[in-house]
């Protein structure tokens, strides 16, 4: 599996009517890519923050069922929407309606724009990093133990039994954070995947994280190889621009690239999907002399 290396679509559930956002996922999944994203928001994100969105993970289920070939998964679901039990068991059903193609981002949550509206606690970071790793800690014991029992400080469980489990085993499990001294050390532990964002077309900064998640890998034993590397960037406008941008992802060490559009709409999809084979090439060549 580390030696994949896959470009996605990130297909955000907001300003499309159910129609057009199921057509979106099924010219995702013809155009060849490898994957296809949902993000977990209860409001539009952008400077207006109105209009329809759906929910991440209800819409996912839908989206397994409408797809054949693409994976499919959360970047990322927010950690504080739903106690990890609930969690693990929505992703086990996503992962049987989808055959086994799910991949379950998660993060440590916090939209303060809404939050506050629904009454969720206004937690600080070390609070919801803590959360996040006992959560991935709780998921990988749900998905894989007859029973689970689980003492920590934030979440408790007591002989909790959870089936069906994951068709995937080991379930993927991206965690995101990019937090240098506690985030990323959780990343290093628990994740099979580091997934991060940027709203420039070249890693900047990440690229410096990156070796911080190793310096994190090697203080917790962990070959540094063995942990995949996921990024989301904005789609550039011309197919130029666009091949630079994987290029430059690849030469940072990145082995997963999901790609956001800036609008364009459906026939986006199509356009981009003919362009993946000198993605992939470009992708390819620059992941092997990093």
């Amino acid at each position: 599996m580390m030696n994949m290396l896959t470009i996605g679509w990130k297909a955000s559930p907001q300003h499309f009517t159910i129609g057009d956002y199921r057509e979106l996922w099924r010219l995702v999944d013809a155009a060849g890519f490898d994957s296809c994203w949902v993000f977990d928001h209860l409001r539009p994100m952008g400077r207006d923050r109105a209009g329809d969105i759906f929910e991440a993970w209800t819409v996912l289920a839908a989206m397994a069922e409408a797809t054949s070939r693409v994976r499919v998964g959360t970047l990322v679901s927010s950690n504080l929407y739903r106690h990890p039990a609930l969690l693990a068991k929505m992703a086990a059903t996503v992962d049987h309606v989808s055959g086994g193609r799910l991949d379950v981002g998660l993060g440590a949550g916090g939209d303060p724009g809404v939050d506050p509206a629904i009454g969720l606690p206004d937690l600080g970071a070390g609070e919801r990093v803590e959360r996040l790793d006992e959560s991935a800690q709780i998921l990988r014991h749900l998905w894989t133990l007859p029973v689970t029992t689980f003492a920590g400080k934030h979440y408790r469980l007591a002989d909790v039994p959870s089936d069906p489990k994951p068709v995937q085993q080991p379930m993927p499990l991206w965690l995101a954070s990019n937090g240098e001294r506690r985030g990323l050390r959780v990343v290093a532990e628990r994740a099979t995947g580091w997934l991060t964002a940027t709203f420039d077309t070249v890693p900047g900064d990440l690229t410096r994280l990156m070796g911080v998640l190793n310096q994190h890998c090697e203080a917790v034993g962990r070959d540094p190889g063995t942990l995949r590397r996921g990024v989301q960037f904005p789609l550039a406008e011309s197919d130029g621009e666009i091949l630079e941008s994987v290029e430059a992802f690849g030469r940072a060490g990145f082995t997963d690239l999901v790609l956001m559009p800036r609008g364009g709409g459906l026939a986006r999809v199509t356009a981009i999907g003919t362009l993946l084979p000198r993605m992939r090439e470009c992708f390819k060549t620059a992941s092997d002399t990093s």
